[in-house]
């Protein structure tokens, strides 16, 4: 009786393992990747691409980059650094430093930059935005201290 199970029992693993296709396995990368295709988040390089600006909290004019110039936003899992090129100048607007997000929020400390930007931030160096994320599309909206909306910085996500 134990023979007949046993030459039962190899037959069912021989059947099951003569499948014509071999079964597929997701990689570690490959499901990192999926989840970056279908998650909302920062990590990236982003162009800025236009802007709106904003009257009792509604988009009331809005407008594109200008081609003489690009602006550039780089996020890692903690750090952010941003440039802006303008042909007369290419080096004199940059900052670094650290960022989070939660939710609609979105908090730039930054570190050092350029010295135009040295001085701002010798005056202020935390830049609290409301965010407004997308897989690939971010809105980053400057508030009054009231909490309205004046205007926003539009990115599309480059890499």
């Amino acid at each position: 009786m134990s023979r007949k199970i046993l030459v039962l029992s190899l037959a069912l693993v021989f059947i099951s393992s003569c499948n014509d296709q071999p079964e597929k396995t997701t990689t570690a990368v490959e499901v990192e990747e999926i989840i970056d295709k279908n998650s909302k988040n920062l990590k990236g390089t982003w162009e800025l691409v236009g802007f709106y600006n904003y009257k009792d909290n509604v988009v009331v004019d809005s407008f594109n980059t200008s081609s003489s110039s690009r602006q550039l936003k780089m996020y890692t899992d903690t750090k952010v650094m941003w440039c802006k090129h303008k042909p007369a100048d290419s080096s004199e607007w940059f900052g670094y430093g650290t960022y989070k997000y939660k939710d609609d929020t979105l908090t730039e400390v930054l570190d050092f930059g350029s010295a135009v930007m040295n001085e701002v931030i010798a005056e202020k160096k935390a830049f609290k935005f409301e965010l407004q994320l997308q897989n690939n599309r971010f809105q980053q909206i400057e508030l009054d201290e009231d909490g309205n909306r004046i205007y926003s910085e539009n990115y599309k996500r480059i890499e």
